[in-house]
């Protein structure tokens, strides 16, 4: 398949485009010439072929084609609320998140978070988790960009009033629970399809036992993932693939 580039601008078909520069850097990598056939998508659904007409070292143009709405969405809407993760972790379980079909991303600061961030390195891992995200949905097939959101605290998310006002399901995934994810889901099948869902995962170590009191509180159910403990970085991703497994995603 032409390799596939996203396009921070609206695209329309039968227009020529200077392509930005990191495009044109990839561009090169892949050693492409004048003529190779590749793929733009705006993140605003289905995507465009595309052929290059110019390449130079800093400057590639190419003209838009038709435009194909084809999508590759998971059949729900799925908001992972991560609890920020060290290290490489982070970046790791976000391109799979993308992957395994996540809508959105909500970075969470909890009081066992390893990661400390202040609100300018907040911001900057943002921009990178985003940039992590149209690379992602690049390699996959996706062409809708999930978004994710500003890093916030835990305590001060549970009370927003968007998430009082969420229709979907609320999920926090506890080692504690009873209530398996997969029977959860098999019961709520077509709840879930039709309003979505909201998974809560803690950082290492977990939530602390006053932070799953408040999202018991704000509306969350608990739900287990098997006698299994799992790092922070798998237990989100299993979450997806038990719900794409159930609702139809794979």
């Amino acid at each position: 398949m032409p390799p596939r580039f996203f396009i921070d601008a609206a695209l329309a078909p039968q227009t020529e485009l200077d392509l930005p520069e990191a495009v044109v850097r990839h561009v090169q990598v892949l050693r492409l010439n004048p003529g190779d056939g590749i793929t733009l998508f705006d993140g605003r659904g289905g995507s465009h072929a595309a052929t290059l007409v110019e390449l130079g070292k800093r400057h590639a143009l190419a003209r838009i084609g038709s435009h194909d709405p084809s999508e590759s969405e998971a059949p729900f809407r799925v908001t992972l609320a991560q609890g920020l993760a060290g290290g490489d972790k982070m970046d790791w379980l976000i391109e799979k998140a993308v992957e395994l079909g996540v809508a959105a991303i909500q970075p969470l600061q909890a009081a066992r978070s390893v990661v400390r961030l202040s609100a300018e390195r907040a911001q900057k891992r943002q921009a990178h988790w985003q940039a992590l995200v149209e690379a992602a949905c690049e390699q996959c097939g996706r062409n809708r960009l999930p978004d994710v959101a500003p890093v916030a605290n835990l305590e001060s998310w549970l009370l927003q009033a968007d998430l009082a006002a969420a229709q979907g399901a609320r999920l926090l995934v506890s080692p504690r629970a009873t209530q398996s994810l997969v029977s959860f889901a098999t019961e709520r099948r077509d709840a879930l399809l039709a309003n979505g869902a909201t998974l809560l995962i803690g950082p290492e170590g977990g939530l602390a036992p006053d932070e799953e009191a408040a999202a018991m509180r704000a509306g969350f159910t608990g739900v287990s993932l098997g006698p299994r403990i799992l790092r922070t970085e798998t237990a989100g991703l299993a979450c997806l693939a038990t719900l794409n497994a159930v609702l139809g995603g794979f």
